[in-house]
């Protein structure tokens, strides 16, 4: 049997006449329109850039000859992403110059409109498709799949192409996997069983060597100078670890620096911030389910900037008013304290997470 034949009761999906129902309806959606364009958030992640992939193989078999293009909003910036986009590859073109006319359909994935996590808000787009907590404005949309309870987006694409028989090449397989591996990985899981049954019947249809390639790319001197500043400035109150990265050279290792916190035996909460551009990039992370790190951070930054996330990672942007040091740290202050009022933590029990290191002379 091929994977094209091969049945949705792979998923164990107990929701499989319904999610039918969902890919028909989507399809339905776009029937009318001549082209398609898929969007998704700023610096798109790896799950958002799988889903544009499988929404393109999928519209490319049922819909043949209408074209998709897939679109980047902002950069690529962790080096796991540049190394999917690369080695994929998968072609992109920059949102802000993609036109849109009444027969284009615009299809928006892993994000919604108007929730502070995308530049380019002018796309209304006709079809959502979405696995976050935080609710965007979606008057005007056809067709919407919104399904907070699933680790990924990419596990909607996957049950779409099972559902409609088509047939899913190595790469974008890989792609697939990769999107919703990415997204759950990490302690405790927010995943369910489609995410599951979704990875069990991806991964022996995946690339393992170019799997192995995404997962391990090499990395600049100022990843670790990054590193390196957000060492010497973190601090704990109590269960929270705050780290200070500085000035970044790309917005995603914001992420990565307060997932590399959250390892940290003596901690439950990690907030990291950093400036890129003219904005105050903030990342939160909790080790604990149930705790719903997107309301936290949307009430630490109320007034200042847009937040979002999950029930365990979260996002947000704050824009500078200017650039000097002293707005900066007035700015960072508030944001502790909202942080840690939010979480009962007292902010005056504060220590470095470490004391000054001795340095060996150079060679």
């Amino acid at each position: 049997m091929s994977a094209a034949e091969e049945p949705e009761a792979e998923l164990t999906d107990p929701y499989a006449t319904q999610r039918l129902a969902r890919s028909q309806r989507l399809l339905e959606a776009i029937a009318p329109c001549k082209r398609i364009v898929t969007v998704a958030h700023v610096n798109p992640d790896p799950d958002a850039l799988a889903c544009m992939l499988g929404l393109k193989a999928l519209i490319e078999a049922k819909q043949p000859g209408k074209p998709v293009v897939m679109t980047v909003d902002g950069m690529i910036a962790r080096a796991e992403n540049r190394a999917m986009v690369e080695l994929i590859p998968i072609t992109l073109e920059p949102v802000e110059t993609v036109a849109v006319d009444a027969d284009t359909g615009v299809i928006m994935v892993d994000s919604q409109p108007f929730t502070g996590r995308r530049a380019r808000e002018d796309m209304a787009p006709r079809v959502v498709l979405d696995h976050h907590e935080t609710g965007g404005k979606l008057e005007g949309v056809v067709f919407k799949d919104l399904r907070p309870n699933l680790g990924a987006t990419s596990t909607m694409i996957v049950g779409y192409l099972l559902e409609q028989g088509v047939s899913v090449a190595p790469t974008l397989a890989t792609a697939l996997f990769y999107g919703i591996e990415s997204e759950i990985e990490g302690y405790p899981r927010e995943a369910c069983s489609l995410d599951d049954g979704a990875m069990a019947w991806l991964f022996p249809r995946a690339d393992k060597d170019l799997l192995a390639r995404i997962r391990n790319p090499k990395l600049p001197q100022s990843h670790f100078a990054t590193f390196k500043h957000a060492l010497a400035n973190s601090f704990v109150y109590g269960d929270v670890v705050v780290a200070w990265c500085g000035v970044v050279t790309q917005p995603d290792i914001i992420s990565e620096i307060a997932e590399f916190f959250q390892r940290f035996d003596q901690v439950d909460w990690t907030l990291a911030v950093g400036k890129f551009d003219n904005m105050l990039k903030l990342s939160l992370r909790v080790g604990l389910l149930g705790s719903h790190s997107g309301v936290v951070l949307r009430a630490v930054v109320d007034g200042f900037g847009t937040a979002g996330g999950h029930d365990k990672r979260a996002g947000g942007a704050i824009p500078l008013p200017d650039e000097r040091p002293e707005t900066i740290e007035t700015l960072l202050t508030t944001i502790r304290r909202r942080l840690l009022k939010e979480l009962h933590v007292d902010e005056h029990q504060g220590r470095r997470l470490l004391q000054a290191t001795p340095t060996i002379p150079a060679p």
